[in-house]
């Protein structure tokens, strides 16, 4: 690598990790930068990291699911789904498809709602972040591919996989999640004691990225379109599972720093599916309680 790639490399990052304006990255002592050459070092860069060559070889699902979920004391397990909103500047650009307002999430600010699927190493296995602040966790869930793919490995015979979700997420044979109000002590609740300490993974996976990459903490904002921000957010979960498979040590996650966790909104179909008062309606909610009853008779029921 030249000097002048090294120096463009060490820009990027530096803006990555500080989450600085482009100016007070370029006038960084070790490497004086003009602001347009650290525009167009950052362009190039998060178009290089989103490139599929690379992208796809860093961010990508299990193709072994025995030995994935083989981590986690649920058997059957695969990832574990949350989401998490990155601040981004109003767009300024009208655009038909996805307006101004749409990017205001529940908390008032302008954002992206990125969905995150972590395994028990903390990797990010799949992320989309595409979809602006005011979709719920469950809408951005629903328009996945992976839950086409999920669906169609249920379908076809492999019913034995899924993944973990908190209450923002309907009850599904691919997606359980917890019980609402399970009576103390009850295998139910013990149920849920051990799942809540296995999703708590996703949620230290989203606090290690953003202490990593400080562009993506609320108060940093990023200063870009939702298309540009989108790919940073991308290029930021690449250079995170750089570190984790290269064994880089983990930064602390600072417990006064907010990262707006999923700002879901459970919707009243929600509650019911979870109460199984629609399970003839549903079969697919009838399907996904039995497994999650199969799990707590199987591993809480003694």
């Amino acid at each position: 690598m030249s000097t002048v790639d090294f120096v463009s490399v060490l820009t990027a990052l530096r803006f990555l990790a500080a989450g600085s304006y482009q100016l007070d990255v370029g006038e960084n002592k070790h490497s004086s930068v003009s602001q347009p050459s650290v525009s167009r070092i950052i362009e190039e860069f998060v178009n290089a990291m989103n490139n599929p060559s690379i992208f796809e070889k860093y961010v990508y699902f299990p193709r072994n699911f025995e030995e994935f979920y083989n981590k986690y004391s649920f058997p059957g397990t695969i990832g574990v789904i949350d989401c998490t909103h990155v601040a981004i500047v109003p767009p300024k650009t009208e655009d038909n498809l996805y307006p101004e307002h749409i990017y205001i999430n529940r908390k008032g600010y302008h954002s992206i709602n990125t969905q995150l699927i972590c395994d028990a190493d903390l990797k990010i296995i799949n992320v989309s972040a595409k979809f602006p602040g005011s979709a719920n966790d469950a809408c951005v869930w629903n328009s996945s591919n992976l839950k086409t793919f999920l669906m169609d490995l249920h379908e076809n015979g492999h019913a034995s996989y899924f993944l973990l979700g908190d209450s923002g997420y309907a009850l599904r044979p691919w997606l359980m999640t917890p019980y609402l109000d399970p009576a103390p002590l009850s295998p139910e609740a013990s149920y849920n004691n051990a799942f809540c300490s296995i999703r708590s993974t996703i949620e230290r996976c989203i606090g290690v990225l953003k202490m990593r990459f400080r562009c993506l903490l609320k108060h940093r904002v990023l200063h870009y379109t939702p298309n540009k921000a989108s790919k940073i957010i991308n290029t930021c979960v690449v250079l995170h599972n750089m570190c984790i498979t290269d064994n880089v040590p983990l930064v602390d996650v600072d417990e006064d720093e907010i990262f707006d966790f999923g700002i879901y909104q459970t919707l009243d179909e929600t509650l019911l599916n979870n109460r199984g008062m629609v399970d003839l309606r549903n079969p697919e909610l009838s399907s996904g309680r039995h497994i999650r009853d199969q799990i707590v008779q199987t591993l809480f029921n003694n």
